[in-house]
């Protein structure tokens, strides 16, 4: 089958289409033909080992992560973490799903990953789920990464209704998902973004929305029971300015260890996404075979919503 494989940490080039040998399931796994999968700020940090936690968290993380990862490159050198197909065998002892069933998961669970390839084999009772009938492949697979990361680092604030809650990144991945779950949580949500975004974080359902470009979300006197910075920019000494006295401030990048993740939380998603609660915004289409630049695009920092690899 056909794999992007990365060799070693680095740039983009580091990842190379290649063929290599078709995984066959275990008794209790499932074998998916793969037909999306994404490119998201997850796997270029994984691909480059820039953690991005700040110059000093970082000059320790890294040790570790080549310990958990792999020293000279990952230990599991097909990367991708997110993913949606179809079923086309299942092992002996399989009962929760058959042949042909259309399916999104995530592969991030124990660093297995294995998303940029034409086939994955997940266990059975791993984060695996049934695809919504009114969603594409393209659409629901990056669901099993930004949103449930979203939906996971939300639930921490444990978010009533009628409080106020500030997405700051309201037009990443995790940003435009995290403004509809609050969004559904009953919050009045406040989206910050750059100018191009800001209409479309309104049609997210934001009530409204702050250019970071014209003016600092700070200085407009408001005070939020949540504030939630998606893509870990806010400064350390910024986090608390509008904060309520009991209020929750939560790191999307750096505020997911420890958290349990289940299937059904996956189910819970893909029921919204039935409900047309939850939609998926694409900024960008590649190729398997365009990985490389899809990685570039990641790296610009400059993506609204996701990046999806079709396979």
């Amino acid at each position: 089958m056909k794999a992007i494989v990365c060799t070693k940490y680095g740039p983009p080039e580091v990842l190379q289409l290649q063929e290599v040998k078709k995984p066959s399931p275990r008794v209790n796994e499932v074998l998916i033909r793969i037909y999306a999968t994404t490119a998201h700020v997850g796997d270029t940090k994984l691909r480059s080992l820039k953690p991005g936690l700040g110059t000093v968290k970082d000059f320790f993380f890294k040790p570790m992560m080549r310990l958990m990862l792999g020293f000279k490159g990952p230990r599991n050198k097909i990367l991708g973490m997110d993913l949606a197909g179809e079923i086309v065998e299942v092992g002996k002892d399989v009962t929760l799903f058959k042949e042909g069933d259309q399916v999104f998961a995530s592969a991030y669970k124990g660093f297995k990953f294995g998303a940029y390839a034409e086939y994955i084999c997940l266990p059975e009772d791993g984060l695996l789920a049934l695809k919504p009938n009114n969603m594409t492949y393209e659409e629901i697979a990056p669901v099993s990464n930004g949103a449930l990361t979203a939906l996971l680092v939300l639930r921490k604030a444990n978010i009533q209704e009628g409080q106020k809650v500030l997405i700051y990144g309201a037009s990443g991945s995790m940003g435009t998902y995290s403004v509809q779950l609050a969004k559904n949580l009953g919050a009045e949500v406040t989206g910050v973004c750059s100018t191009s975004n800001l209409e479309m974080v309104k049609s997210l359902g934001a009530d409204k929305v702050i250019d970071y470009t014209q003016e600092n979300f700070n200085d407009r006197n408001e005070t939020y029971d949540v504030i939630f910075d998606s893509v870990s920019k806010i400064a350390a000494s910024q986090r608390k300015v509008s904060l309520k006295k009991n209020g929750i401030f939560l790191d999307g990048l750096n505020s997911t260890g420890g958290l349990k993740i289940g299937a059904e939380d996956l189910k819970y998603l893909g029921q919204l996404c039935v409900d047309g609660k939850l939609k998926t915004i694409i900024d960008k289409r590649f190729q398997l075979e365009d990985m490389v630049e899809a990685h570039r695009y990641v790296d610009s920092g400059h993506k609204k919503g996701n990046v999806v690899i079709t396979v």
